[in-house]
Parts: structure tokens; C-alpha cells; sequence
């Protein structure tokens, strides 16, 4: 999928670049398959902000897709439409199946309208087809996996992203995701194979400000540009330091290098080798 590059009509046209939408198939969501989507704006049930920067943005329906399939286990769907879904970076596929239901899935790279998808403990390996890992060649790539037998795909599930299967010691199957993170899951587990689709998503370059504020993104302000009332950070005359002995967060724990992950979560033990952590440009 290419990448559109905006005429500099304006400075800000000038560097925002939009995805080529000339593959998909169908403009209307299906009725059926859609509900509305409330806005909570980062706000909990007291109506408190609870996560920052949130609010806004322009009106979306919600899909619901299928990330299990395992209810329609042996029975043949044909890709109907390929389609846009705002919630997610990927694309997601109409799906008719032969017993006349119709749900929604994620596309794969490879996937095109009149393909033939299916569902099954073990079935053929291709792209769009959905099976247990315990008979997924060694060496596939896979995407949509599930972490708990039944609760369906969890993870690799965003835009261009696959995982790939790298051996088994039963009963688990292991895996290496996209961050280099290599982990066991339960080889009863489904995966689907191939890669998501929409691959140069990461290519595309917002451009300007109002653009963020569509996806319903507010915008973020520095610490020591705020008042002292507002942030630890705040205060003092002009874009001053922020005068502590290291950095805080609005609340006044510290920013830098806390360990956030829990130490004792039960599937730590599942984990392999960590996720490789990209270095910081200079």
C-alpha cells in the first residue's frame, strides 16, 4: 500500500502524508456488524480525568470483529470486502460464510476479495486461515495469537505486525514477537497465519496539530511550562529547569527509571528473553 504525499498547499500540507485507500473494496461499514461508540474522554465512572490528553475527535462506529473463529470451526467463509476500520491501524475483511452468517476479521497482508478463509484445529497453511499452533510449521510467520486457550487473539494485532513461531517444548509453543520478546504460549492456543495487513502505516506523517486532534488526541505540555500549582516541574521565570534533583511526575513520584512492570506476575515465567529495547538517537 503506497503512501500519499500532500500538495504544499500550505506549511502545514507540506509535510503530512495520507494512506492510499485505492485497495479497499467497500466505503459503508456493514449495519449489522456495527454499534456506537461512547466517549469517555479518559474520564472514569465519577466523570473524574483519569488518563490525560484525551478528548475530542471526530464520531466512529464500533466493529465488531471476530478475533476467535472458533466457533465457525471447518466451515468456509469467502472474503467479501476488504474495509477501513478507525478504531485499529489495520484493515479488517467482510467474511461470508457458507451457512449465510457474515462477521468481520483482520486482514492479512495477502488477503484479497473471493479468497477463501477457514477456521480449524488443523487445517491449510495460508495466509487468512486460522489454526491451532500445535500444527503451524515451524518458522511461519503468524498474527491475532491467543495468550488463554478459548479467550481469543490478543496480541500482534496491530498494522504490518506478525510474530513468528520458533519451535515447541511441549506442551507450549514458542514464539518471538515483533519487539524481539521472546515467550511459551500453550500450543492449544489459535493463531492466524501471515502478516497484518497495512504495512506502511508507520510511514504515515501526521503533518500538523488539528490532525491529532481528530483521532482525539489532546496536546501535551511540558512540566516546567505549567504553573507550581499544576506540576512539580512548575514555576520560576521563563523556560527555567525544573530546580529538583530529578525529574517527577504530575504527582510527584519519580518519571525516570522506575520499574513499572509487575515483579510477580504469573506469566513471567513464560517469558524466554525480554523484548529488545531500541537504543535512543543522539
Amino acid at each position: 500500500m503506497p503512501v500519499i504525499q500532500q500538495k504544499p498547499t500550505s506549511n502545514a500540507r507540506r509535510q503530512m502524508s495520507i494512506a492510499d485507500f485505492s485497495m479497499l473494496t467497500k466505503k459503508r461499514p456493514e449495519k449489522g456488524l456495527t454499534k456506537g461508540k461512547k466517549r469517555i474522554s479518559g474520564r472514569n465512572n465519577l466523570g473524574r480525568v483519569t488518563v490525560r490528553h484525551r478528548g475530542g475527535g471526530h464520531k466512529r462506529l464500533l466493529r465488531q470483529i471476530d478475533f476467535k473463529q472458533t466457533d465457525k470451526q471447518g466451515i468456509i467463509g469467502r472474503v467479501a470486502a476488504i474495509e477501513y476500520d478507525p478504531n485499529r491501524s489495520a484493515y479488517i475483511a467482510l467474511v461470508h460464510y457458507i451457512d449465510g452468517e457474515k462477521r468481520y476479521m483482520l486482514a492479512c497482508e495477502e488477503l484479497k476479495v473471493d479468497d477463501e478463509v477457514v477456521c480449524g484445529e488443523r487445517t491449510k497453511v495460508k495466509p487468512g486461515n486460522r489454526m491451532c499452533l500445535l500444527h503451524v510449521p515451524v518458522g511461519y510467520r503468524i498474527f491475532n495469537i491467543e495468550l488463554q486457550i478459548g479467550r481469543g487473539g490478543k496480541i500482534v494485532r496491530s498494522a504490518g505486525a506478525s510474530a513468528v513461531l520458533v519451535g515447541f517444548d511441549a506442551p507450549f509453543a514458542i514464539i518471538q514477537l515483533p519487539s524481539g520478546e521472546m515467550r511459551k504460549v500453550r500450543q492449544e492456543c489459535y493463531a492466524s497465519i501471515g502478516t497484518v495487513s497495512n504495512p506502511d502505516h508507520h510511514l504515515i506523517s501526521i503533518g500538523k496539530a488539528g490532525r491529532n486532534r481528530w483521532f482525539g488526541k489532546k496536546p501535551q505540555v511540558l512540566g516546567k511550562s505549567m504553573n507550581a500549582v499544576d506540576h512539580p516541574h512548575g514555576g520560576g521565570e521563563g523556560h527555567s529547569p525544573i530546580g529538583l534533583k530529578y525529574p517527577k511526575t504530575p504527582w510527584g513520584k519519580h518519571a525516570l527509571g522506575v520499574k513499572t512492570r509487575r515483579p510477580h506476575r504469573p506469566n513471567n515465567e513464560l517469558i524466554i528473553r525480554r523484548r529488545i529495547k531500541k537504543k535512543a538517537k543522539k
